[in-house]
């Protein structure tokens, strides 16, 4: 099978590949490269693929808010199902930077949307968010509740992102399928998240910027974990049956989590990053920032019930498999 990959230098996007391709896939992977992260690593991420897959792989240098740029591409490559997951992330970054969202979430997913139709592809896969959830109350969060009230542009976008897609699935019938990513974190994750920026600060011997004083709570959820769930969604496109799908629609359009389903204390992850570094934290208490939630939890029932889907990972496990990944990428003693 050919798929198309967009956000394939990112950190799910990467990972997803890979997956594709150790299964025998076919993966052409586009990117716009931005700088709202290291440019680096997302170039070590592609070498990576490319010396793992060869000419099973193949990248272009695209961003797909850029209508032209994309049906110039799409005109020269062969691909039938795609997996959306580029996107201009970050919860915080929206506060300073909000044209950057509404060009790659919203008119960037809305271009892709029509690739797809025009392609006719038996299946998109698409990246939301928990972030949709905003200051939902009752946890675990579930696909059946209501998202009215973003609290960032971010999960605003994405909430919009959802509502686009389910007017496109309605109106051609395009199978599509919206993930709501819990806390993703793992080997090549990226550095403006928390276990990243945390383990580095321990390393330097700096401050751990904990945010409303470190009482927060989160469904980390391992890159692996991730990826099995996104292909299993990709392999299972909803069906134009007229029953209704996970998260209401009665197109054919599904909404899923796609978490731990364990909502883990803040200072946990901290005691185990000392514990894996041999380093002592040095706590920098802040307030809560704003458009940032004190909790996340998924309830993955529903895609566990479609897929099958049933993360393995703990946070045990995977911090201390992030730390290595780190070490051996800085080449840190």
């Amino acid at each position: 099978m050919n798929v198309l990959v967009t956000g394939a230098a990112g950190f799910i996007g990467s990972s997803v590949t890979r997956r594709l391709m150790e299964r025998g896939d076919r993966v052409v992977g586009i990117d716009n490269l931005s700088d709202y992260y290291s440019v680096q690593l997302k170039e070590d991420r592609l070498t990576a693929l490319r010396r793992d897959f060869g000419n099973a792989f193949a990248f272009e240098k695209v961003d797909f808010a850029d209508n032209a740029a994309l049906t110039d591409f799409a005109r020269r490559h062969d691909f039938d199902r795609i997996v959306h997951l580029g996107a201009q992330a970050g919860v915080r970054y929206s506060i300073e930077n909000p044209s950057a969202y509404i060009q790659a979430n919203l008119v960037g997913h809305a271009n892709m949307l029509e690739l797809a139709r025009q392609r006719q592809s038996s299946h998109m896969v698409y990246a939301s968010s928990s972030s949709v959830y905003g200051g939902n109350k009752t946890l675990p969060f579930r696909v059946e509740d209501r998202v009215d009230h973003p609290l960032s542009l971010y999960a605003a976008t994405k909430k919009a992102d959802e509502l686009i897609s389910e007017s496109y699935a309605s109106l051609y019938k395009l199978p599509l399928t919206g993930l709501r990513f819990f806390t993703v974190y793992g080997p090549w994750g990226r550095p403006d998240m928390a276990m990243w920026i945390f383990t580095k600060a321990l390393y330097e011997g700096r401050p751990l910027p904990l945010f409303n004083g470190g009482d927060m709570r989160r469904d980390f959820t391992f890159i692996d974990d991730i990826v099995s769930g996104v292909v299993v969604c990709l392999d299972g496109p909803p069906t134009d049956d007229g029953t209704e799908k996970a998260g209401g629609s009665y197109a054919p359009h599904a909404l899923y989590n796609i978490g731990n389903s364990r909502s883990e204390e803040l200072m946990r992850v901290v005691r185990l990053l000392e514990a894996e570094t041999g380093r002592s934290a040095i706590i920098d208490a802040k307030g809560m920032q704003v458009g940032d939630v004190a909790d996340t939890f998924a309830d993955i029932s529903a895609i566990a019930r479609d897929h099958g889907y049933a993360p393995t990972t703990t946070i045990d496990v995977g911090v201390p498999r992030f730390v290595q990944w780190y070490r051996d990428y800085h080449h840190q003693a």
